[in-house]
């Protein structure tokens, strides 16, 4: 078991080194590329104010250098420039939203920005020195964005299909489940008939009467058992029925076949509560609770069931002075196969949870639980 935990931590670390060392080389890449196209950016402003200074201060240039020069500022049709004078008035600008343009204080606001961007290059005009101020491209700007655009695509994708699997992985568990019981179901069937064949035969002999009458309880019970396993996995009817009365009939069962040193306490706040139940299955719920209650304090202790309306809901708590649920292990305890007992399958409290929040819409949950005053599962049912 021990080693099975640990190859399975293993795998788990492998897992996050893995999705990091994407993230890591993602970002790098990107990182990588948008510093290429900075670079790139920058050449090709120093390009143009290059073109600029020669266009401005030679005569004697011909024609055809000239047309390459002009090429050279008009090749620039992504990246936001803005002609400065050494007084700071705005000479020129290129890729330059018109919004902008149009409005001269917007405008100044603009070329202030990018003056805080540190990007500028120094020109020499025959009227003196210039300054051309200039920002990212648009798709610059975006390639920025990209690595956490991709690092917010890889965690969704991570996400969806860690869901995804583990929503399958609890459908087959549950389909496995439902099946077991069913097979349960069918196997104790054939001989609980011949019993209850026997019973009757046992009833027409001359014998004490009252063996028989007890027999006959026991197998009426596994009759009712297996009625319960056939009904997990198939549509549960919901009938109006008497929460209190039921629940009440059930503990009086259960305290009649546990340990005499489990004080057994029941108490509701009203004295009739009917509402949609299948009080076969939910009889089930307060079983299996109250056995394993009873495992918890090694039948030595008090267990107090209480039924509380309030508003919509009915509250059902079954409270026991055992030794307590670690935090960690309370939402394991109600996986399938999961179990903390020597002997046991792991099925009690799966079961419970699927038929409370499954076939009656409810909850089901550990409302507390410490070593030195017990566990308290809570149901909440509607009314």
């Amino acid at each position: 078991m021990r080693n099975f935990l640990t190859k399975k931590l293993n795998k788990r670390w492998i897992g996050f080194i893995i999705i990091f060392a994407i993230f890591v080389v993602t970002v790098w890449s990107s990182n990588k590329i948008v510093q290429e196209l900075k670079r790139e950016e920058h050449k090709r402003v120093e390009n143009y104010a290059k073109s600029l200074e020669l266009i401005s201060s030679s005569e004697f240039l011909d024609s055809r250098t000239q047309d390459f020069l002009f090429k050279l500022i008009e090749d620039n049709k992504t990246i936001p420039v803005a002609l400065i004078d050494d007084k700071g008035n705005i000479s020129d600008t290129k890729n330059i939203d018109e919004s902008i343009t149009n409005n001269e204080a917007q405008l100044k606001k603009y070329v202030l920005a990018m003056k805080r961007d540190d990007q500028i290059i120094e020109v020499d005009l025959p009227e003196g020195k210039n300054y051309v101020y200039f920002k990212n491209s648009k798709l610059l700007n975006q390639l920025q964005y990209y690595p956490l655009i991709i690092i917010l695509l890889i965690l969704l994708f991570f996400g969806f299909a860690y869901w995804y699997f583990k929503t399958v992985r609890d459908t087959e568990k549950s389909y496995l489940w439902a099946g077991m019981a069913k097979e349960t179901a069918h196997q104790i069937g054939t001989p609980l008939s011949s019993l209850m064949g026997w019973v009757e035969l046992l009833k027409l002999e001359d014998i004490d009467q009252m063996s028989v009458i007890e027999i006959e309880k026991d197998v009426d019970r596994l009759k009712h058992i297996a009625d319960r396993f056939s009904k997990i996995g198939s549509t549960s009817e919901l009938k109006q029925n008497d929460l209190i009365a039921t629940t009440k009939q059930t503990v009086t069962y259960i305290s009649q076949r546990i340990s005499k040193g489990i004080e057994v306490n029941f108490t509701a706040d009203v004295d009739e509560c009917i509402i949609n139940l299948n009080a076969s299955l939910y009889s089930w719920v307060i079983e299996n609770l109250m056995k394993n209650a009873t495992d918890a304090m090694q039948n030595k202790g008090v267990l107090d069931i209480s039924i509380h309306t309030k508003g919509k809901f009915v509250e059902i708590l079954v409270s026991d002075t055992g030794s307590g649920i670690p935090t960690k292990l309370q939402r394991k305890i109600f996986e399938p196969g999961f179990t903390t007992k020597k002997r046991g399958w792991g099925l009690g409290l799966s079961l419970a949870k699927r038929i409370i929040e499954e076939y009656h819409k409810g909850k089901i949950f550990v409302a507390k639980s410490s070593k030195e005053t017990g566990t308290q599962f809570k149901i909440l049912l509607k009314k």
